[in-house]
């Protein structure tokens, strides 16, 4: 019997069942009732073994062949902002689907759902995983618990993370490191700012530098990403007349994926030498993936579905947990990430039905 707040996943419509999904409040931190619904929904396919821990769910078929692919996606959403229950609507005349979650990642997750069931003998045996809080710090993200839990769970020779990419591949993914500058003054009252040493004019030539600052385009294994050097927040000063003596400018550094982290970090102290500089978190980056075997063929089938090929991610996601296992990894999912946590949150249709007809072609091709 189907869960109650799910559709049959042998008989859905793959939009229906996005519907369905988004329509099950999943706040990062209260996926249990989603969580529930999917372990329910795909424990009776003969086909799949089904395993959890905490609010992760897999799900992977054991046919002995050569390769294995893992399909994956997060199942926890933002906070809710009036949009829900979601709708079917017209938008620039094409129909979408509305609401929180259809972007990120829902409609990713429903291509994944849908596949699973529909596909008993993949060419590929098959890792489903659906996890939770993403959304939230890194220590309480669901796939890096699987990393640390279960790491053979998530062996694997390809990773497609569905990542909203406007129905596009988009591989690997930029790093990201966060880092503190700061100053060290003199206080004194502001009638007599002589007798002081000000810390914010002091961070007056940081600012120069970032401002001057020209980021790199780097080609990584035939894709161009983009770097950044940004500041994302200043403070300083404790009242209206006083001279302060201390201030801290947040900087944030988005790095090609041919960068390690140590590079990077090296890079900012560079840029900012002469300054007190702390990195406050930082995460490597991944390698667009697409020359490993058999990733010709997954290009090829969303070509052939899309008409596009492959272009860089920009953003950090969860592809990089994949590449710091060793699996090569691309985000291709529905809907414009520009959308994601967007209070009018919606998705093209036909970019979710797209999706799981080129990872359908992909997965077939050669079955037998």
């Amino acid at each position: 019997m189907p869960h109650p707040l799910l559709p049959d996943l042998r008989t859905a419509d793959v939009v229906e069942l996005t519907r369905a999904l988004c329509d099950i409040p999943s706040v990062s931190g209260e996926e249990g009732p989603l969580a529930d619904a999917i372990e329910a929904a795909l424990a009776p396919l003969p086909h799949l073994e089904v395993l959890r821990d905490g609010d992760a769910v897999l799900a992977r078929t054991v046919l002995g062949r050569p390769r294995r692919a893992v399909v994956a996606g997060h199942i926890d959403t933002v906070p809710v902002a009036g949009n829900l229950p979601s709708e079917l609507r017209e938008v620039e005349g094409q129909e979408v689907l509305w609401g929180r979650g259809s972007v990120d990642m829902l409609g990713g997750v429903a291509v994944a759902l849908h596949l699973a069931a529909r596909l008993p003998a993949p060419a590929w045996d098959v890792t489903w995983v659906f996890y939770d809080n993403e959304e939230v710090e890194a220590e309480r993200n669901g796939l890096g618990r699987l990393a640390r839990n279960h790491p053979d769970w998530l062996a694997a020779d390809f990773a497609v993370l569905g990542e909203p990419s406007n129905g596009g591949i988009e591989g690997g993914c930029n790093g990201t490191l966060r880092f503190a500058v700061r100053t060290t003054g003199r206080a004194a009252h502001s009638a007599r700012a002589w007798r002081g040493v000000n810390a914010i004019h002091l961070m007056a030539p940081a600012l120069t530098r970032l401002s001057a600052y020209e980021p790199r385009s780097v080609e990584v294994d035939g894709l161009v990403y983009r770097e950044g050097l940004s500041a994302v927040g200043i403070s300083g000063g404790i009242a209206g007349n006083v001279v302060p003596d201390a201030c801290e400018l947040l900087v944030n550094y988005r790095f090609a994926p041919s960068r390690s982290l140590a590079e990077a970090e090296a890079h900012v102290r560079e840029v900012f030498a002469g300054y007190d500089v702390t990195v406050v978190d930082a995460a490597a980056g991944a390698r667009p993936g697409l020359d490993a075997p058999g990733v010709a063929e997954f290009v090829d089938a969303v070509a052939r579905v899309t008409g596009g090929g492959p272009a860089p991610k920009y953003g950090w996601t969860d592809v990089a947990r994949f590449a710091a296992l060793g699996v090569p990894a691309v985000n291709f999912g529905p809907g414009d990430p520009s959308l994601a946590h967007a209070d009018d949150e919606h998705c093209p249709t036909v970019q979710i039905r797209d999706c799981a007809t080129a990872l359908e072609a992909w997965l077939t091709e050669g079955a037998s």
